[in-house]
């Protein structure tokens, strides 16, 4: 059984997520007090959201890289990048570690196409909902068409996953948007959503959807711990 590294601090909400999981989802296959290993950097969000905003692509990469290497060091044997945005530079991470990274659109994907669906909405912040890197790597390696919100809904929901969803405030006006922008898109055509930023899921459950939800940090995390157990 090999070790999970994980990549956190993005914002450390949604990792401390991220760890439940894999220690709960472990835990109910192997029985006991057993869970699977882990190893957690958590790092400082705000730095790294600094260098997305000022398009500070190769120093984010670089940054990245230097705490999977750290991680691959310390023992991990698989490694996850516990966000979505910063998946704009999973690529050039991945390739310079000498371990499997797994992307979260992938884990995100396989479970969609498992589903039956071939046309999904987006949530996320601005970046993963107007940045090519998730929806054409949806679009290209698995055929799932995405849908997003309207330009000033996209501005709604990155105020709600910056000013209150990363410092786990959690409002019910909020969650009625969210369902709202759903049903919009909903009506669109679109036959499931991904929430496509780890602290959504903290704030959108199944139950408040009127399609199929797909939660990027629980598909994410149990593929991780997919991977560690049967490698």
């Amino acid at each position: 059984m090999k070790k999970v590294g994980l990549i956190g601090g993005l914002s450390w909400q949604s990792s401390v997520d991220y760890y439940r999981i894999v220690n709960e989802e472990s835990n109910k296959r192997l029985g006991g007090n057993s869970t699977i290993e882990s190893i957690m950097y958590s790092t400082d969000l705000h730095g790294k959201l600094e260098h997305v905003f000022k398009g500070e692509y190769r120093q984010l990469a670089r940054e990245f890289t230097d705490i999977a290497q750290s991680l691959e060091k310390a023992g991990a044997d698989v490694i996850v990048l516990c966000t979505n945005t910063m998946h704009l530079v999973f690529d050039q991470v991945a390739r310079n570690v000498g371990v499997p990274m797994i992307h979260i659109v992938d884990a995100t994907a396989q479970a969609i196409k498992k589903a039956g669906l071939e046309k999904v909405a987006l949530l996320g912040t601005t970046f993963t909902m107007t940045q090519p890197f998730y929806k054409e790597k949806l679009k290209e390696q698995y055929g799932i068409e995405t849908l997003v919100p309207k330009e000033e809904q996209m501005t709604e929901i990155m105020r709600v996953i910056e000013e209150e969803l990363t410092f786990n405030i959690l409002k019910e006006e909020s969650r009625q948007y969210f369902v709202n922008v759903i049903k919009e898109l909903q009506r669109q055509g679109a036959q499931g959503v991904i929430l496509g930023c780890t602290e959504i899921p903290m704030l959108i459950k199944q139950k408040d959807s009127p399609i199929p939800v797909f939660d990027t940090t629980y598909l994410h995390a149990v593929a991780a711990l997919d991977w560690a157990m049967e490698n």
